[in-house]
């Protein structure tokens, strides 16, 4: 009988590690941002709306303008009731578990279950949660931003506008590959790219600040030369008081 080599046993099982790290993190990010959760918070909304005077004349969508599951809903209808129903509404939605920022069809308000402002820590928590299963990706050594990572940007963009009040800071970051102020550079310049993005989707200018951070601040367990360095994070930096506006509140039509 032949002998197995020893030296293939490890590579083998490194790999079926791998292989059941790639499906845990696919049923994470199914979980958190899939059909299957979209779907439970789409069965769960007639209720919430039912219960805030909506019946009938309210309903909630939660997909992406392409038609992708998202957990921050677009609420239609309702052209008729006062603003204080709509936003009784717009409240009794968002505090639905799971559901992100609830916005109005018929304008830019969007709510996060409360009478004031979303928390800005959960917002980041949101955003947080939002990469840890997917990147922002660039082109090789560039900061042009992956025309496959679009729809992504547009989720964090959906994910940030219930924290108006807050200053967000993006930070680029890199591997130690290559030397340091190329580093640094191209960190800086991918963040600032994805700010431009966000701004472009909506989110106000001076709420964003960019900074790259290079290689000095590898993610906690892994060597500073390996590839998940690189990485796009977002942190609440300061929040300061916000006065409603027709931006974060439903305007009279």
């Amino acid at each position: 009988m032949p002998l197995v080599n020893p030296s293939r046993i490890k590579p083998n099982f490194a790999i079926a590690l791998g292989a059941i790290a790639v499906f845990v993190l696919a049923v994470l990010g199914g979980r958190l941002n899939g059909p299957s959760l979209a779907a439970s918070l789409a069965a769960q909304a007639p209720a919430a709306i039912a219960s805030a005077g909506g019946a009938g004349e309210v309903s909630a969508r939660f997909t992406t303008p392409s038609g992708l599951p998202s957990r921050h809903p677009v609420l239609s209808g309702g052209e008729t009731l006062d603003e204080q129903t709509r936003a009784r509404i717009a409240r009794a939605v968002a505090a639905i578990h799971g559901t992100g920022g609830v916005r109005w069809a018929d304008s830019s308000a969007l709510v996060a279950g409360g009478e004031t402002a979303a928390n800005p820590l959960h917002c980041q928590d949101d955003v947080s949660a939002l990469l840890r299963v997917r990147s922002i990706r660039f082109e090789e050594g560039s900061a042009r931003i992956d025309a496959a990572s679009s729809e992504l940007i547009s989720e964090v963009a959906a994910a940030l506008r219930p924290c108006l009040g807050a200053i967000i800071l993006i930070e680029g970051h890199t591997d130690n590959s290559g030397i340091e102020p190329g580093n640094l550079q191209l960190s800086s310049q991918r963040a600032n790219a994805v700010r431009a993005a966000l701004i472009t989707a909506g989110i106000p200018a001076d709420g964003l600040r960019a900074a790259g951070m290079g290689s000095h601040e590898p993610v906690a367990g892994l060597d500073a030369a390996d590839p998940a360095n690189r990485r796009i994070e977002f942190s609440v930096i300061a929040i300061k008081p916000l006065t409603p506006t027709p931006v974060d509140t439903p305007a009279p039509r």
